[in-house]
Formats: C-alpha cells, structure tokens, sequence
C-alpha cells in the first residue's frame, strides 16, 4: 500500500525554508550596514540632522632666540547667520540693522539671507563693540564664534623672515608658510543637532570638540641685533637712495641667522598695502595682475630669491681656494700692469690707467687688484677652481628654512669653461649667487672651514612650553683646513686696516672683510650706470662671532662697495659686539696709531697730495696727470673715517679737465711681436699695415698721446 504525504506540511517546510532564507539575507544585509558601511552611514545621518561650525585653533607664536614675541595670535570673534533660524517676516529690517552694526552694505547682507540653509560667515574678526551691539541687537540667527587673528607687533619687523597669514590663518610666506604645518594645529567643531530646514532642536544639548593649539617655533634671528641692521639700512637707504639693501648676519661656527634685513619691506598685517602714500596711489591705478606682481615683488625674500653677480666679494673664494692648494701665500708676489689679454678679450684691472705693478698677494687683496685674481685662479685651474665652487656651495641650495630659495649659476662643467671665464670668475663676474650662499661661504671660510647648513629655526615647543624639537648645528662638509681658515682671517683683517675695506674699522677691535663692486645685470645684460655695491665682513678676527653680508642695490651717487656698503657693516657690528659685551682692546688711536681722514675734494692734486702726506696717508689716483691744477672730485674712504697710519687714499679727479702724458715710443726697426706688445701695455689703438719691421710709424717718437690717438704703423 502507498503512503501518502500531507499537501499541508509540504507547504509549511516550504514556507520555512524561504523564511529562514529571508532571515540569512536579513542578517547578512544588517551585518554589512553595520559593520562596512556602519561608519559612512552614521556620517550621513549626522550630516543630514547635524550642523557644525568649525573653531579655528589657536595658532603657534614666533618668537626670537631669546623669547620675544614677533607673530602671535589675537583672540577676535566672528559673526555667522543661521539662515534656518531667521524670520522670514523680518529679514529686510534684520538685514538693515546688522548692515549698520557691521559697516556692510545692506544689499550683501540680504543676499546671504536669501540663501536658503546653512550657516554663513557674516564678518570675520569684529571689534568688540561690534560684539556688544550684535547681543544688544538680539537677532534670531545671529551667532558670533570666537576666533583669532593673527598680529605681528613689531609692524614690518623682520617681515622677510617672518611672512604673513591668509584670512584663514593659513601661513603664505616666510616661516609662516615653511612651518604652517606645526604652527596651524587641529581645528574643532562646534555641532548643533538641527532639523531638516536647519534650526536647532530645543531638547538637544551642543556638543563641542575642542581645537588643538599649534605648536609654537623658536628663531635664531636675536630681536636686538635685528633691530641693529634694520636701523643702519633704513639711515642708509635715506642717504643712498638704493634700490634694495640687504643684510644677512650669520654665527659662522653654528650657521644660525641672527638678523635678515631686506629693504624696501612691508607690513605682514597689511601685506597687500603700501607703505606710503605715494606707492599706494600708483598700486590704485593698476589692473588686477600688475597689481598683484608688485604685492609679488614686495614680498620677495632678497636674501634668498634673487641671484647676483658679486663682484670682488668673490675674490675671498679664489683665495681660499689657491691657499688651501698650496699654490700662493700671503707674501706671493705678483704684477699689475693694469691689464691682461685673455682669448683676445681685455680684462681691465680697477687701476686700469695707474697699474699697482710689483705687489703682494696680500696687498692684491687689500686693494682688490683683479690682475691678481686672474693670475691665481689660472694657477689653479678650471676644474680645482670649479671643484671648490661646488665645495662651498655655489649652484645648489643651502637649504635654509625658507620657501623659494634659487640655485645660483655657475659653469655645469669644466667643458664650458673658457679661459676667459676662469679669469673674470676669479673676481665674481660671470657666476651668480644668493646671498645666502656667499655669506654662508664666508661663514666657512671663517670658522675654521666648515660649510654649515644655514638655520633660522632653534626649536619647536608645544602650547605649553614643552620642547617637541630641537635643531642642532649641521655640518655639510669640510672645505678648508683649520691653517687655511686661519690665514684668510689675517688677510681679511688687512683688508679693513690698510686697504678697499677701511670704512668698516671699529677702534678696539678686529674686523675683517672684503669689499665688492658690480656692474648690474639686468635680463642678461650689464646696465651702464647700474652698480651694486656689497661688503662681506667677520668680527672678531681672533674668534669669530659674527659673519654678515651688506649688499647696496643700484645707489645713488657713489657706488662703490667700500663706500655704501663697508660703513652700514660697521655700525651693525659694532653696535651687536657691545651688546653681546665683548670688550673693546685698547684704541690704537689712543697710542698715535690711528688718523681721522681729511676732506681733500675740490682741492688740486698738489695740495691735497700734500696734506695726505703730512696727515700720515699715502694716497693713489685713477690716472696719472702731469697737471697739478688737475682737481679731486672724490676721494675713498671719506672724511671723518679713522685709518691706520700709512693708509691709502683714492682719489677721483676731473679727467676733463686733466692732461695724460703719455709719449709715443720709438717702433722703427722692431718687428710686429714685438710693436703689438709694446702698444697693448699701453693701452693704445693702433692699426699695422705690411710684413716685416716697421719703417714708418704716425705719429713720431716722443710725441704727447691720449687715449684717442689714433697710431699708424707701416712694416716692411
């Protein structure tokens, strides 16, 4: 018999089969809701019955080495509308009130109140009484955040190292900007659980994640010694009117920046205003792009934006160089002729018309002769030559803390350099720098010869104080042997005793330097007229305290590095040994050894010869004179500075009224070598016609020349 199965229980296993089926998907639904898109869903629903206001954290304070303050945070406040919360009825009257309160117009007040939800900022930092009359005003909506702005109390103080903040507290230049990240911290959120039009629901308490302060940064720039440089700038850019002046000082044995000047400047709480009037009126008339490439160009760092061509300064490198070969000493000797003739090019000597002839190398330094120069780099050849641009630095970065820093140019390779170049290399044309580099380069050449890594920050501490980082000295490499670094002291400090570099001489103490004069390049051209001058000093000779760089763009009047640069130096040294209470030795001037420089200009050369002499002073002149009526128009260094016995004077004189004696030479019966080198040495312009040994020559032996005489040889 066949047995028979119940349709009823048939459907009920069927039944429970698909429920339970439905009750796996079901949980396999859930768990992939709650476990991989539990978190992405919760920030949904939070978005959509949540609204947050974000509170900006406080951000980290400047300070100097010594813990002045140079950037700090203002606690301000902020007005934001809760558009949700307005009343409809009421936003034009709501709209004209708030306008008045906050001096904006009426018309972008009711714009932001026909936005139809969300929170929107009204005013960034209102005053206080703004604050009052907002709570006294009790609008619906209206909410005001605490927030802070960022201050800087010193103005324009230090602005090129410092930088400036955006609105948003976010850094845009200098530290600011390099150290945003540490400075800036965590921002907070103040959240308000609201309903779907956006209005906050009566039962539901804020809640509010506080901020996290940012940490705060430490500078190696010393406030006083900063204010020492920008006082000695700002006199000096009203006397000489330049076009921008820079200073970078420099502890040479730690490479830390103790002052960073760079004029003209600005006001990092202002940074898209000029500083007069009259800047501020050109900047109204310009377009929007013209407008911001001036902004640019104020907020460019000198120091370490802008290369340059340095000119004698330069020589410092060559010397280092030929010294640590072993191929010169202090005491090598050498000859000036005024010229040398180099790939068929002329390379000029400062004493073009009035060669310094037999000297030594130390002398060569002291009067900055490039004849020299060029001899001691052919003695060291391209490559070592290129080999110790490189050691010191020159074409790669130093790696400041600063955004922006350029390269500099020098030669690639030795492939490319033409003997030409090595010689006008020698005396700093030809390569371009920054100044950060060339101050740093004499950092190592002062210090015993370590290149350092240059340093702006000492340390990083959290918002209490603590220490979170701190930046030690870094030695890149070794360049020079302590001997070496030695030796250039000695011959820099000759410099500033009796030689270019006199202007800088501080009684009671030892400076060394090295004077420097360029012509200006300008889009790869040299501008006639166009100089900058510059002065590389250290202090004291006998233990380094301090490296500095001055740099005098395009002056007025005389240009001359010595004379613009040198005297700037001076004073921020002098001014920064006394505050860090080095003692002065005892004054030479006090033992006779030392004489005040007498005002000689406008007088003829006889008579302002004569009162040199009897002073103590040897002097030189640009070119030689057989006139005595001839008058000085300048002299270097100027009167009132105080030189060492023996010291020399260069005087200018009116080559108008000057009369050159030079006498043509005898040429009949030498043949074409030996004619063209006689007439070469004399800087003469001539033209040789024929083979052979000359027969005729125009004009006649013994005749009075100038540099215009045209000579005429005839060989046969």
């Amino acid at each position: 018999m066949k047995s028979s199965k119940n349709p009823q229980n048939k459907r009920l296993k069927a039944t429970l089969v698909i429920a339970f089926g439905v009750f796996i998907l079901l949980i396999i639904r859930l768990s992939y809701l709650q476990i991989y898109k539990g978190e992405e869903l919760k920030r949904g629903a939070l978005n959509q019955w949540t609204r947050g206001i974000t509170i900006k954290p406080k951000r980290g304070f400047i300070y100097d080495r010594n813990g002045k303050k140079l950037a700090i945070s203002k606690n301000a406040s902020t007005a934001w509308v809760n558009i949700a919360e307005l009343k409809v009825d009421s936003k034009k009257e709501n709209a004209e009130k708030i306008a008045r309160i906050l001096d904006l117009e009426e018309v972008k007040i009711l714009e932001i109140f026909n936005k139809k939800t969300g929170h929107e900022r009204l005013k960034q930092w209102i005053s206080e009484d703004e604050v009052l009359d907002l709570k006294e005003a009790n609008v619906r909506g209206i909410e005001i955040v605490d927030d802070y702005k960022r201050y800087y109390p010193y103005d324009s103080f230090a602005s090129h190292v410092i930088g400036f903040t955006d609105i948003d507290n976010n850094g845009l230049y200098g530290i600011e900007k390099t150290y945003d990240n540490y400075l800036s911290g965590e921002k907070g959120k103040w959240i308000k659980i609201t309903d779907a039009p956006g209005r906050q629901l009566p039962f539901d308490s804020e809640k509010v994640y506080e901020a996290e302060d940012g940490m705060s940064i430490v500078l190696t720039i010393d406030e006083t010694v900063q204010k020492f440089a920008e006082k000695a700038v700002n006199e000096s850019m009203a006397n000489n009117k330049a076009r921008n002046i820079s200073v970078i000082a420099m502890e040479p044995k730690t490479g830390e920046i103790l002052a960073m000047v760079n004029k003209p400047d600005y006001d990092p709480n202002h940074p898209r205003k000029a500083k007069d009037e009259s800047t501020q009126k050109e900047w109204d008339q310009l377009d929007s792009k013209e407008l911001q490439e001036k902004w640019f160009d104020t907020w460019r760092n000198y120091s370490i934006n802008d290369i340059y061509e340095p000119g004698s300064t330069f020589k410092l490198i060559t010397a280092a160089a030929a010294l640590e070969e072993n191929l010169i000493s202090k005491n090598s000797n050498f000859y000036c002729n005024g010229f040398i003739k180099v790939d068929g090019e002329t390379l000029k000597c400062s004493r073009y018309y009035n060669p310094h002839r037999d000297l030594t190398f130390q002398q060569g330094l002291d009067v900055s002769c490039n004849i020299v120069f060029i001899n001691t780099a052919n003695r060291l050849g391209k490559e070592k030559f290129l080999k110790y641009l490189k050691a010191f630095g020159f074409g790669q970065k130093t790696g400041i803390d600063l955004n922006g820093e350029e390269y500099g140019l020098i030669p690639r390779s030795v492939d490319v350099i033409r003997d030409v170049n090595l010689g006008t290399m020698s005396y700093g044309h030809g390569v371009a720098v920054t100044p950060i580099q060339l101050v740093n380069a004499v950092a190592a050449i002062t210090n015993g010869g370590d290149l350092m890594k240059p340093r702006l920050v000492k340390e990083i501490i959290d918002s209490k104080g603590n220490s979170v980082e701190k930046f030690e000295p870094e030695i890149i490499r070794k360049v020079l042997s302590k001997e070496t670094s030695d030796t250039m002291l000695e011959l820099m400090e000759s410099v500033v005793n009796d030689g270019s570099g006199s202007n800088a001489y501080i009684p009671g103490y030892t400076v060394g330097g090295k004077t420097g004069t360029a012509e200006k390049v300008v889009d790869g051209r040299y501008v006639k007229g166009k100089y900058i001058g510059s002065f590389a000093a250290v202090s004291p000779t006998n233990e380094p305290k301090m490296v500095m760089l001055v740099i005098v763009d395009d002056p007025e009047g005389v240009y001359y590095g010595g004379t613009t640069a040198a005297p700037i130096a001076k004073e921020i040294i002098e001014n920064t040994l006394k505050y860090l209470e080095i003692s002065a030795e005892e004054s030479k001037d006090e033992i006779g050894g030392f004489v005040q420089v007498p005002d000689v200009t406008g007088m003829k050369i006889e008579e302002a010869g004569k009162i040199l002499t009897e002073a103590g002073l040897r002097y030189m002149t640009d070119f030689r004179v057989s006139d005595s009526n001839v008058v000085v128009i300048q002299q270097f260094p100027e009167t009132g500075i105080t030189l060492e016995l023996d010291s020399i004077i260069d005087l200018v004189l009116d080559k108008k009224g000057s009369k050159v004696e030079v006498k043509m030479p005898e040429l009949k019966g030498k043949n074409k070598e030996e004619i063209v080198n006689i007439l070469e040495k004399m800087n003469l312009e001539y033209n040789i016609q024929g083979e052979g040994v000359c027969k005729k020559q125009s004009p006649e032996p013994g005749s009075k020349l100038t540099k215009e005489t045209k000579i005429q040889i005839n060989l046969e």
